[in-house]
């Protein structure tokens, strides 16, 4: 029996309380201690900063909130928000890429996932064409895991890297530091495009006070081996001398005031509101994770003024209609849509659909949207004759060579080979957001747990020793916990696998920030290699 719209709204609604929970956590490490030491130390909550950079009135989209929680490193349980802020906010009208270290954990040094995090931030800024203003604060590699943070790509050069990288394209890597950074973190200084430095608060060296006198027996302060006058008077390695945090925000505005103003490389709209509330989406997304979905009442929620123009809305029904495809507008911007609809799982019929959209829009140079909630292809000889395999590929293929914008929102079942089709964190969308129904493995845990029960059963058969019922039913309990655990999205959030859980009321203006974002860069012309008809 299908649940009713209260009692879906008020599931929804104690599940984002859960969200407002491991925030809390995520944003407020250490609690009123931790702030105090701040204070202590004459500095401001790094998220306090982040208001005063940006403009006011303006809203900062922070991302990846839940990422570094039960990661379970050496003598660490969790890194609360991967120690590390990151997020989109308006300088001057210009949208820019915040990347602030927390020093409130671990002294802001660098975890796998603190890496992770970083360079996802980087490559948004990168793919967007958007400055960056990094907030260095930062002890540098945590030294216990340096194996997994230094030598690598995508380890702690990395980030320099790309930094020299964006520079060389004319986005501008401004750096303010509030604290020390030492060894590697000091090349966020060094290798800004213009560095900020603050009086006997920010530290820059290779090598800190205890490493120079083991390495050559001087003794000296941190402030006369790397502070900020040392840098901005004598080594040149710093810019600008500053004497506040305040001041020091102040001047990365002044430094980023003359930039031109971005503008959108499409024709954007009136932004019209939808006439069906947001509310809405409480009560039409089940609180049971695998039942259908109408995904037409989900996009009106979302949809300017709640239209949606429909492609393709009579072909194959039942078998091409698992598959929503069509036109509408957010926040005024024409967006194309990809929407997983009744139980989601996708036939043949609805893969071809599929992929001539994504090719039609891809030719309009009109972004696209994926709203996923499918559990996979269609299986079995019927499908399998149908050509569910070449389909799919070329559903995929379609995906990896749209040359247009991309945001997949995730309302529900991903798995398999759908999260391929449908745009997953492998397709590099721009934007990757989920929300608390958001489901995304391999398989489901009952699935799962069917498939390994049958192995398991095999292997002890083999074995003389055959499984009793209460030994399967354990088994299926102990599958099932832990795959829809992994599925779960805190469990993908904490490894960077979405950009935000966001709630449902939230859905509309993230979509509308992540596709202005988007569009501040041309779309290039279509190419689909060796997509086959």
């Amino acid at each position: 029996m299908a649940d009713t719209k209260a009692e879906n709204r008020i599931f929804w609604e104690n599940e984002e309380k859960k969200l407002d929970e491991r925030v809390f956590h995520a944003v407020w490490p250490g609690g009123g201690d931790a702030l105090e030491r701040l204070g202590r130390q004459g500095k401001r909550c790094v998220r306090d900063l982040i208001e005063r950079l940006v403009d006011a009135g303006t809203e900062f989209y922070e991302l990846s909130r839940l990422a570094g929680f039960g990661m379970n490193y050496p003598e660490v349980e969790d890194v609360p928000c991967a120690g590390l802020v990151t997020g989109l906010g308006k300088i001057h009208g210009n949208w820019t890429m915040v990347i602030a270290n927390d020093s409130r954990v671990k002294a802001g040094t660098y975890f796998p996932i603190t890496l992770k995090k970083h360079m996802r931030a980087q490559a948004i800024a990168e793919q967007c064409g958007l400055n960056c203003v990094y907030i260095a604060d930062s002890g540098g590699a945590y030294l216990p895991m340096q194996a997994d943070v230094f030598p690598d790509d995508q380890h702690f050069g990395s980030m320099f890297y790309n930094m020299a990288r964006m520079s060389a394209r004319g986005l501008k890597q401004i750096t303010l530091s509030t604290g020390g950074n030492t060894a590697g973190g000091a090349y966020i200084v060094f290798m800004a495009c213009q560095s900020v430095m603050i009086d006997r608060m920010s530290y820059s060296f290779l090598g800190g006070p205890p490493l120079v006198k083991a390495a050559t027996g001087e003794v000296i302060s941190a402030e006369d081996l790397g502070g900020a006058r040392v840098h901005t008077q004598i080594s040149g390695g710093a810019d600008h001398f500053c004497k506040t945090q305040d001041e020091a925000v102040e001047r990365v505005r002044e430094i980023l005031s003359m930039e031109q103003p971005q503008q959108l490389c499409l024709n954007r709209g009136p932004d019209m509101p939808p006439r069906l509330s947001p509310v809405s989406l409480y009560e039409n997304l089940p609180a049971r994770i695998h039942q259908g979905i109408n995904v037409r009442v989900i996009l009106e929620a979302i949809a300017d003024n709640s239209h949606f123009s429909e492609y393709k809305k009579l072909y194959a029904m039942g078998r091409g209609d698992n598959i929503v495809t069509g036109k509408m507008r957010i926040k005024g911007i024409p967006v194309g849509v990809i929407a997983a609809h009744g139980l989601g799982i996708i036939f043949a019929e609805a893969a071809r659909k599929a992929t001539e959209w994504i090719i039609r829009c891809s030719q309009e140079k009109i972004p696209l949207l994926f709203v996923q909630s499918s559990p996979g292809y269609m299986v079995g000889s019927e499908s399998e004759h149908m050509g569910i395999g070449k389909y799919g590929a070329d559903m995929v293929r379609a995906v990896s060579c749209a040359q247009v914008p991309k945001v997949q929102l995730v309302i529900g079942p991903d798995n398999g080979a759908a999260n391929y089709g449908m745009c997953g964190r492998a397709y590099r969308p721009h934007f990757l957001f989920s929300v608390m129904r958001a489901r995304t493995s391999v398989m489901s845990g009952r699935s799962a747990a069917e498939v390994l029960l049958s192995i398991e059963e095999r292997k002890r058969v083999s074995a003389g020793r055959p499984m009793n019922t209460e030994e399967k039913d354990a088994f299926r309990r102990q599958m099932v916990e832990k795959y829809d655990g992994e599925a779960h999205p805190f469990y993908c959030a904490a490894r960077l696998l979405n950009d935000r859980v966001l709630k449902l009321y939230e859905i509309r203006d993230w979509l509308g920030m992540a596709f202005e974002v988007s569009l501040l860069k041309p779309i290039g012309d279509p190419s689909f290699g060796n997509l086959r008809f």
